[in-house]
This record gives C-alpha cells, structure tokens and sequence, in this order.
C-alpha cells in the first residue's frame, strides 16, 4: 500500500513539473516574441489561418465571410494580429491571395471608429475588390467609419432596418477649469507654441483653436465625402446638401438615396457573392487563427504588463466607446458623451 502510494505521489509531482515547465516556456516565448515582434514582422510572413467551414459546397471554389464587429481601433486587440485592423487586414490579405477564394463577403457590424483605422481597412478592401468581388453585408449598424469601409466593396447591401451613413467627423474634449476652481486647483503650463494645449480641459478655447480644430474637422469630412461621392457614382455638392449631415438613415432609406446596392440579409450576400463570382456550388467558410501555445501565453503577458502585472478578467459589457480627447472619429452624433 505504501509503495503504491509513493507511486502516485511520485506520477503527481512529475504531472505539476511538466506544467511547470510549460508554463514558464510559453511566458519566455511570450515574451521573447513581444521582444521581436518588430524584426519578425519585417523577416516573416504572417501564418496561414486554418478555415471553418460555414456552409459545404462542392468543388474547390471557396467564398470566405470576414466580419467587421465593434469599434474600429487601432487601440483594440486583435485576436490574430496587434489590433482588430491588423485581424481583419491578414483576412482580407489570405483570401486576396487564395486561388481558391472567388469572392469575399464583408459582414459589417459597426458604429463607426478612428478615422485612420477606417481608412486603413477601406483601402485594404478596395484591393481586395480590385481582384475579386466582394460583398458588404450590413447588420444592425454600419455607420460612420463603418460605412466608410463598406464603401470599399462591390456590392453593399443592408438589411431594412440597418443603422447606415452618419457621414461626418467628430472630435471631442472635455473641459473642467470650472471644476478645478472650486476645489482650489489652479493649471500652470508650459509651451512652445500658442495651439500646443489648445485642446486641454484646463481652460477655454479660444477662438483661433476654434477655427483651426474646425478646419482640420471639414478637411477630413472632405475626404470621407470624396470618398462616397467616388465609390456611389453621387454629386458631392448634393450630398453635401442632404443626406451626408451627419443623420443616421435606415437601410430602406440608404437604398433609395443609393448609399448602398441592395437589401437583404447575410443569406443573400452569400447568395450575391456566388452569383458575382460566378461560383454557385461554392463552400462558405470563415478564417480562425491555429491553436498556439505561445499566443496564449503572450496574451496573458501583454495584458500583465497594462495592468501593472495585474491580469483582470472583465466580465460586464462595455455598451459604448470610450471616446479618446483630441482623437478624430467617423461616428454618430449620439455617441458623443
């Protein structure tokens, strides 16, 4: 019996040391690859993502959903690359370059976000277009900076009751001198130049910082204006002067002022891209990044290291974007709190 016993204390000590030592691997190539994401990145390709089928077809001819979910943000994590952009740009960047792939259907679900990020993702649509088509499928919202990449695609269609357009730009501050005067607290700052703080909620704007922030505010409007007038074969000046105001219009409404090609639901996109791509026994699947050690590990290590060696597990549902001061968005109005 005793012998039996120091068995299986001997078979347990070996099973808590192998996990150990698995652990304490994977962290060390967490880091190691945090350490030279920069040189990897230059050196390597990014891996090939594994395909989930979605619905089998026959032959080879493949049409991949890739979705667009949430707030666009370089600041958001991705799952697959640095951030939600670089996820969905290694997508679009595999099935531009599969054979296999004829066509794409982009699943759009988004309020809008950073109008770089926006931008980023509309052009890396836009070569995706340029080989094979690719259709917008939009879901409850497609506003915004969402729209904006939808305008990158052949064929955009929304279901009756999307949330699309919002065709503006926002940009945002808090002021709170007042706040700081009754409880004593006085700014003092320091600059090189007369815009340097001319967004700080230390004090009020003046007029000229006014100015300039509007100016930059109607130059990037300009751009996404451009860009819809270009994409949607639209006046710009009558756009100007109606729909693109900022409002959000349903897709029943985004259809009549051709913003978008079509209604239906994702069904019917999937339907659409096999018709463009000339492929009806086409399989439909999605991309997923392969199981990895390592990923996992330095997940948990880069969320340590913005936690303050913390790793906290958030379980409540963030309902609305944390606008950033001074940062420009292609969001509706209704999110500016």
């Amino acid at each position: 019996m005793s012998n039996k016993r120091s068995g299986c204390l001997w078979f347990a000590l070996v099973i808590v040391l192998c996990v150990s030592l698995l652990v304490n691997v994977g962290l060390v190539a967490g880091k190691g690859r945090r350490i030279g994401s920069e040189l990897q990145g230059k050196l390597a390709r990014p891996e090939r993502l594994e395909e989930r089928i979605l619905r089998s077809g026959t032959g080879r001819d493949r049409i991949v959903v890739i979705p667009v979910r949430g707030l666009i943000s370089s600041n958001v994590s991705g799952r697959i690359g640095a951030s939600m952009v670089e996820d969905i740009k290694i997508q679009l960047r595999q099935a531009e370059e599969d054979d296999r792939v004829k066509a794409v259907v982009l699943a759009i679900d988004s309020p809008g976000g950073e109008v770089t990020a926006s931008d980023i993702l509309y052009n890396a649509v836009r070569r995706v277009r340029d080989r094979k088509p690719v259709v917008v499928s939009m879901g409850s919202m497609a506003t915004s900076g969402g729209y904006y990449t939808a305008c990158g695609g052949s064929y955009l269609m929304a279901h009756p009751t999307t949330f699309t357009g919002s065709i503006g730009v926002i940009i945002q501050s808090l002021r709170y001198n007042d706040l700081l005067g009754k409880i004593g607290i006085a700014p003092v700052t320091f600059k090189s130049g007369a815009f340097k703080d001319m967004l700080s909620g230390m004090r009020e704007m003046t007029p000229e910082e006014k100015e300039y922030v509007q100016a930059l505010v109607m130059q990037t409007y300009g751009i996404f204006l451009g860009v819809v007038a270009k994409e949607r074969h639209l006046d710009e000046e009558k756009l100007r002067a109606e729909i693109a105001d900022g409002r959000v219009v349903s897709g029943r409404d985004a259809l009549e002022a051709k913003l978008v090609d079509g209604l239906g639901e994702i069904e019917d996109a999937y339907q659409k891209a096999k018709d463009m791509a000339k492929a009806p026994d086409a399989t439909m699947m999605a991309y997923e990044a392969q199981f990895s050690w390592s990923r996992i590990f330095q997940r948990l290590d880069s969320e340590e290291s913005s936690m303050g060696g913390k790793v906290e597990v958030n379980l409540t549902q963030k309902l609305l974007p944390a606008l950033e001061p001074g940062r420009a968005y292609w969001l509706p109005g209704f999110y500016a709190l």
